[in-house]
């Protein structure tokens, strides 16, 4: 299979990947786009190469030549391959492209990790997180940037309890995964609606009426 047919097949398994049912639709959180560019197959594949590759790493593949291209190409190609039989399938090609959107959520979540596991025993307490986070700025009553940080730390605390399965305080790289994006784990819905609502209910009436969700929409740019 050429490079040309394989990214007509792939532009096929990116809609695919993409397909989801229309009358769920998320409010707050939201997937980041595929691509920024335009998904036109008949002009260029540069909407499938960011689908396939992730955006940041397409843009290393613009400074290759076609051969160093084609090179790292086939490594990743056999990456893709999970049962290692030679052949891609559209269930594979799937996967890869739901990892390739998705890596950013895994590097943030090992950058922060370093930052938070200040013992290194491959876990993530509350008061971890708690010292870390807010150590430095809990002591200062009124700080220059105009944040509630004890505020914001009670709403940390109850987001943490949450991902926190076993209620010991004490994240795993996954519960501390659900811990800084919720949205990923359906465990966690509740508590991004209960944010959501925290977010927008701005009299806290418990109720969100015109006003207060067109005025999110607004701050949002539109974005729904």
């Amino acid at each position: 299979m050429d490079l040309r047919h394989f990214l007509m097949c792939l532009s096929l398994c990116t809609a695919f990947a993409l397909s989801k049912p229309t009358e769920k639709k998320d409010r707050v959180h939201h997937e980041p786009q595929l691509s920024d560019k335009v998904h036109n197959d008949a002009q260029s594949f540069d909407y499938d190469h960011d689908a396939f590759l992730g955006a940041e790493e397409a843009k290393t593949f613009d400074q290759l030549t076609p051969e160093e291209s084609k090179e790292r190409l086939g490594k990743i190609v056999s990456k893709i391959d999970g049962d290692k039989d030679g052949f891609v399938t559209v269930d594979e090609l799937k996967d890869w492209i739901k990892f390739a959107q998705k890596r950013w959520i895994y590097e943030d979540v090992e950058r922060q990790w370093k930052g938070h596991d200040l013992n290194e025993d491959g876990l993530v307490s509350w008061e971890e997180y708690k010292n870390a986070t807010y150590g430095y700025v809990l002591d200062d009553p009124d700080p220059d940037d105009g944040f509630n940080y004890k505020q914001m730390m009670v709403r940390d605390e109850r987001r943490f309890k949450m991902a926190d399965k076993d209620g010991d305080l004490i994240a795993t790289k996954e519960e501390f995964t659900a811990f800084l994006h919720p949205e990923e784990y359906d465990y966690m819905k509740d508590i991004v609606v209960q944010e959501t609502m925290e977010d927008i209910d701005k009299n806290a009436d418990g109720f969100i009426d015109l006003e207060e969700y067109i005025g999110r929409q607004a701050y949002q740019g539109g974005d729904r």
